[in-house]
């Protein structure tokens, strides 16, 4: 039987799908990726031990889902975007990978606002540098690490760091290309925007750019040790996870609005040309002569985790042992709040925000006969709140009549209202599991001519979606809420910067 391998590497978790060319999710496997906290804002992982769990995931689907090495027609791989990756002039890994979650750029940033560097970015490249950008992270290591900086050979992002365990093969793809350093208008790598962030020397370490659905290479020998694949397996180059969720879920088209309500909120349009902002990233879509336009924040449903993980440890250890998910246990106390006039707003500022690394998580407006209900279901409205946020800066220049969300939230009946209720238009969920897979996989199958293109989708998404309309007493009600949401935002920053302060003061007391 014919299958496509498709890799999709996020901020903790690492998993290798197997798809029929029909697009049938066949299994899925998955293996934790320790994230590395060496300092206050450092966010890091061990770029062997990704691969190495990485293989053992494509062992897992192997096996999983009988697949034989044979059946195996292409693989390609997608993974988290931003961050970097770093080999030295041997191709070996040079230190830890660093996450799109690590803010230790924060003052590189402020320095280049102040220096009106952000600005001429956004004219050149189509976005503002932000904390996890490769720009902003190279620039820091200039400073803070110069002898590792001039160690460095080959600048990569995540997935291309597999896709070289994969093949031997260096290179990127044209969504990842543009996340720092190409010219807005031409879509490719630009002298000028090394020169602007201080990173000319490091012209030559960028890698070169294939369309992610060409193939880059084949399965090397070791890798064929390490996960069973056959040697010699076509790869493509895959691309940004962020644009292969959109693939993935019909959504990479103008017109519509694709959600990822993750990590991250995404937000995204694609456009025929570049139109730019300092409220979006406008990169490279797939195709030459289209734009993603991404609206970006670490600020979604990491802080429902983080909420359970912090929280609701012993009830998760009661559901799991009575058959039931945390989530189910939970759902009819969120179910009762939202329904209850409530004064609790959440900011989802856990990891950041859609104003910079400054603002910090808050509740507002809790008072004592609040219960655990009222702060979960606050919590999932400040998530679908900072998507509005994102969402209404973008359809104000790209006109969308349709809104897709994926992400694990989408599976929540409860969620999936919320978002259509708040952002006031009809929102679409497929049955897609592994929506970023997906859009690797169309890309393979594209690669070996499974499939016409990689936007060639062979699901019927009519017959395997379900679509939630906006009710209009709930739209008008969360109206009033988001206003009081963003009026907070608008008022608070004096109080970060104070908050900020006091972290910066160490231990809260001195210890003989």
């Amino acid at each position: 039987m014919s299958r496509i391998l498709a890799i999709d590497s996020g901020l903790t978790v690492t998993k290798a799908v197997v798809f029929d060319t029909n697009g049938r999710q066949l299994g899925v496997a998955r293996r934790n990726v320790r994230q590395l906290m060496p300092g206050p804002r450092r966010v890091e992982r061990d770029m062997m031990d990704l691969w190495h769990q990485t293989a053992s995931a494509i062992r897992d689907v192997m096996v999983a889902t009988a697949t034989d090495a044979s059946d195996v027609l292409a693989v390609a791989a997608t993974a988290h975007g931003d961050g970097l990756y770093l080999l030295d002039n041997e191709a070996l890994p040079l230190g830890n990978g660093i996450l799109s979650l690590d803010s230790r750029a924060t003052e590189i940033i402020n320095n280049w606002q102040i220096s009106g560097i952000d600005r001429q970015s956004l004219a050149m490249t189509g976005q503002m540098p932000h904390v996890s950008a490769p720009s902003a992270l190279l620039a820091w290591m200039q400073q803070e690490e110069p002898d590792r900086f001039a160690k460095i050979g080959h600048v990569i992002a995540c997935k291309d760091w597999l896709r070289f365990c994969l093949t031997n093969a260096l290179g990127t793809d044209r969504t990842e290309a543009s996340t720092s350093f190409t010219d807005v208008h031409s879509q490719n790598y630009s002298d000028d925007a090394l020169a602007l962030f201080g990173l000319s020397a490091l012209a030559q370490a960028l890698p070169e750019v294939s369309h992610s659905a060409e193939i880059i290479g084949t399965i090397s020998n070791d890798a064929s040790r390490l996960t069973g694949l056959n040697p010699g397996t076509p790869v493509a180059a895959g691309l940004h996870d962020v644009t292969a969720s959109a693939l993935g879920i019909g959504a990479h088209e103008p017109g519509i609005v694709g959600i990822v309500a993750g990590t991250y909120s995404i937000n995204e349009c694609v456009s025929t040309t570049p139109l730019t902002d300092e409220n979006w990233f406008c990169r490279n879509a797939v195709d030459p002569g289209y734009w993603n336009n991404m609206a970006i924040s670490p600020a979604s449903t990491t802080n429902y985790d983080w909420f359970l993980d912090t929280f609701c440890a012993a009830d998760r250890k009661l559901a799991e042992a009575s058959g039931e998910t945390i989530h189910a246990a939970l759902a009819p106390e969120i179910d009762a709040a939202l329904e209850r006039a409530s004064s609790a707003l959440y900011h989802p500022y856990l990891f950041g925000s859609p104003f910079g690394a400054a603002p910090s998580a808050s509740f507002f407006g809790l008072r004592g006969w609040h219960n655990r209900g009222d702060v979960l279901a606050a919590l999932l409205e400040g998530i679908a709140f900072n998507h509005r946020q994102h969402i209404d800066a973008l359809r104000g220049t790209f006109p969308a009549t349709q809104a897709r969300l994926t992400g694990g939230a989408s599976r929540n009946v409860t969620v999936a209202q919320l978002f259509a209720d708040v952002l006031a238009i009809p929102m679409t969920v497929t049955d897609t599991d592994e929506a970023a897979a997906w859009g690797a996989a169309l890309c393979a199958g594209a690669a070996v001519g499974v499939f016409e293109r990689f936007d060639a989708d062979p699901r019927d998404l009519a017959a395997t979606s379900k679509t939630y309309h906006p009710r209009p007493e709930r739209v008008s009600h969360y109206e009033e809420r988001y206003a009081a949401y963003l009026n907070l935002a608008e008022t608070l920053p004096d109080a970060w910067q104070q908050l900020n302060a006091l972290e910066a003061l160490g231990g809260r007391g001195s210890h003989d």
